[in-house]
């Protein structure tokens, strides 16, 4: 909604349509922590990154796109902003807290565009050792640039959620809004 009232065309592809059709779960009670683990386990990325590529290349053929697509992703989706990153044609990239990018790191070669990456220094679900690799594994990669928000916790920036913090989630919406205006116009 943030990028699309700054002008943006916005879509957002139910990467969970195979599983469970219009799922949206929040951080409010175990069970729906629970159903998100339970999704995540049964997520098939490959399937994933094709389902996105194929978003971004619709989006090319709107009218009201300019032909350059950008791609946000949160969690799981911090992890498939990446991904997009390193194996579609997408102009830029930026994902929040994404969870096991430590594991994918061998694919960091293959980053042609623009990656933004916002990293919770106390996530829970990314711990520092893994954030280190992060850090490391990317700091000689032009393209990318790192946000780390050292006080926060996994999903900082989610509105209403059980971690969120509206100064960091205002800097990285704003530099996100920065990061896609430079590289994306």
């Amino acid at each position: 909604d943030n990028l699309a009232a700054q002008g943006y065309v916005a879509l957002c592809p139910d990467l969970f349509w195979r599983i469970e059709p219009g799922i949206d779960i929040t951080d409010k009670t175990d069970a729906e922590m629970t159903r998100a683990f339970e999704l995540f386990g049964t997520f098939d990325m490959e399937t994933g990154i094709k389902d996105v590529a194929a978003t971004i290349s619709h989006l090319r053929t709107l009218d009201a796109c300019t032909g350059k697509v950008g791609a946000v992703g949160y969690c799981l989706g911090g992890m498939m902003a990446y991904l997009t990153a390193t194996r579609t044609d997408i102009d830029a990239s930026v994902g929040f807290y994404g969870v096991n990018i430590q594991t994918l790191l061998d694919e960091a070669s293959n980053i042609t565009k623009p990656l933004a990456l916002h990293i919770a220094g106390n996530d829970e679900f990314v711990p520092a050792e893994a954030q280190d690799q992060i850090v490391s594994g990317l700091a000689d990669n032009k393209l990318v640039e790192l946000f780390q928000y050292p006080d926060r916790d996994h999903a900082f920036a989610r509105t209403g959620g059980a971690h969120f913090h509206q100064t960091d989630a205002d800097s990285a919406n704003t530099r996100t809004l920065n990061f896609f205006k430079k590289n994306l116009g």
